[in-house]
């Protein structure tokens, strides 16, 4: 068969620049693993810390949606004299009257329910 000769597995000694760069990198793979060590327990800490807390109360969430939360609120709305409302629409705080004017214009009129006021009055044409 094929023998294998000692001197091939002997490992050589490297020469000093080698030995240098390779401890330089030795060094660099400890540091680096340190480095993640210390990231990695800093990510499960704070999704313990995140998971461990107590929940805030939802009574505090309330008043981000402009609803109050003690008492309904009252709000008084100017729309043109004989405007018809045809649809009405409801989003983030604010109410679209959309109908017809006097002379038959189609007209749109937003009222912010947090400031109580109208907040855009849009004609609309038809081309």
């Amino acid at each position: 068969m094929t023998a294998i000769e000692p001197d091939d597995q002997e490992e050589k000694p490297l020469d000093p620049a080698m030995e240098s760069v390779r401890r330089k990198m030795v060094r660099l793979q400890i540091v680096s693993g340190a480095i993640m060590f210390v990231s990695l327990m800093a990510v499960f800490g704070a999704v313990v810390y995140k998971t461990m807390r107590e929940p805030k109360d939802t009574a505090a969430a309330a008043p981000a949606s402009g609803v109050p939360s003690e008492a309904p609120l009252a709000a008084t709305v100017s729309l043109p004299l004989g405007f018809k409302v045809q649809s009405t629409s409801f989003s983030a705080g604010q109410i679209l009257f959309y109908g017809e004017t006097v002379e038959g214009k189609g007209k749109a009129l937003i009222f912010d329910l947090r400031s109580g006021r109208t907040v855009a009055d849009l004609t609309v044409t038809g081309n």
